[in-house]
């Protein structure tokens, strides 16, 4: 029961970009198309999971004086070998999402975790919470990449889906864009809240 409960929680409850808004540095830059969202909330995944099952492994010999430093290593380790992967089997995703691979080491949602749940839990309930966690951050990052790719380009996943006869909002595109964006969802995600 457990399990399930924390495997959830990630994806609407606690949902950790529309709820605990972290991760918002990937979430704005990102989400210009579904492709990239797609890609960066499967990266942050793969290190949610893997960095939450070490560092709940680790976390009764670890000197609560270093515990910070630690966790960066195994979360900079996880994303190298996502950085690394990616680069090259998915070469054109990689050089889409850029930067932004490397500084999943740095992403809140990750080291907010670790320090959070993985520090203070056994390892099957951190796979539930990093499972659950970023397929969250995935579902948030896809839904807020549809509507700026829809608005922005006519397009979804590359498929024209607008008629010829639309013209692109550029707007959602660029970062104001995407600040409007997120911030009407998270506008929706509390009416849907205060409603249950």
């Amino acid at each position: 029961m457990s399990f399930i409960k924390e495997l959830t929680k990630g994806i609407i409850k606690e949902n950790p970009t529309f709820v605990i808004v972290l991760g918002m540095c990937p979430t704005l830059a990102t989400s210009t198309s579904v492709n990239n969202a797609i890609g960066m909330g499967l990266a942050a995944t793969f290190v949610l999971i893997c960095s939450n099952i070490f560092i709940s492994l680790i976390k009764n010999i670890t000197p609560d004086k270093i515990r910070i430093p630690v966790y960066v290593i195994v979360i900079a380790a996880f994303v190298s070998i996502v950085d690394m992967s990616m680069a090259a089997y998915l070469p054109a995703l990689h050089k889409s999402l850029g930067l932004f691979i490397p500084l999943i080491v740095v992403n809140c949602i990750i080291m907010g975790r670790a320090e959070a749940f993985a520090n203070k839990n056994n390892v099957i309930n951190s796979i539930a919470d990093g499972i659950g966690m970023g397929l969250g951050f995935t579902l948030s990052l896809s839904v807020v990449a549809t509507i700026r790719e829809i608005l922005g380009n006519g397009t979804w996943l590359n498929m024209k889906v607008m008629p010829n006869s639309y013209d692109p909002m550029l707007i959602t595109l660029l970062a104001p864009g995407a600040f409007i964006t997120l911030g009407f969802l998270m506008a929706l995600m509390n009416m849907l809240k205060e409603k249950q």
